[in-house]
This record gives structure tokens, C-alpha cells and sequence, in this order.
């Protein structure tokens, strides 16, 4: 049987990806921005000087590791159906103790 790298295995550790993603400017800067209140994929990619297409990747990961939730939908003009994502979380903590972290998550 193949012994498994820490790489490998961390692929799968569901600490690790919130970690990772956590790590990464932009998807914080997201995350942090829709603490308050909800918003739409358009008016956070306003707020943060970032691309539609780089907000709505990183909403889908958020979503996807339950950091996020869609708080309600509306319907615009044109009735297209427009989803507004709100952070599940308000505060992150991560400790590193004997190389095994430790993530600790306020709820919003």
C-alpha cells in the first residue's frame, strides 16, 4: 500500500482548505466584507476593486466549505434571479501546536 504524502492528505482535510482559503487575501477580503450584511456578487466585486469572474470563484469556494450562505435571492429588472451571500462567520482563529493546527470560528 502507498504511504500517502502530508500534500495528499492534506487535500482532503477539511482544517487545511479553511486554512488555505483563510491564507489567501482575496478570498478573506471577500469573506470579511459580507460580514455585516449581505450582498450581491456585483457589489462585492465593487467594494473590492475586484473582477466578477474572481468573486464569483471565490464565493463558490466559500460556499463550498460552508464559510458562507446565500441570505436571500431578489429578482432584478431584467428578472434575473440575484443571490445575496452573507459570511457565516465573523472572527478566525488558527493555532499551530507541535505542527497540528487548530481552527477555531466565531459564528456570525
Amino acid at each position: 500500500m502507498d504511504k500517502k504524502s502530508i500534500f495528499q492528505l492534506s487535500q482532503y482535510d477539511i482544517t487545511q482548505q479553511i486554512i488555505e482559503t483563510l491564507a489567501n487575501v482575496y478570498s478573506r477580503s471577500v469573506l470579511f466584507c459580507i460580514i455585516e450584511s449581505a450582498k450581491d456578487a456585483q457589489t462585492i466585486a465593487d467594494d473590492q476593486n475586484m473582477s466578477i469572474s474572481t468573486v464569483y470563484k471565490i464565493l463558490s469556494q466559500l460556499e463550498e466549505l460552508a464559510l458562507i450562505e446565500v441570505d436571500r435571492f431578489e429578482i432584478s429588472e431584467a428578472g434575473k434571479k440575484i443571490k445575496f451571500y452573507k459570511s457565516r462567520i465573523k472572527r478566525a482563529e488558527i493555532i499551530v501546536d507541535r505542527n497540528i493546527p487548530t481552527l477555531n470560528l466565531q459564528p456570525n
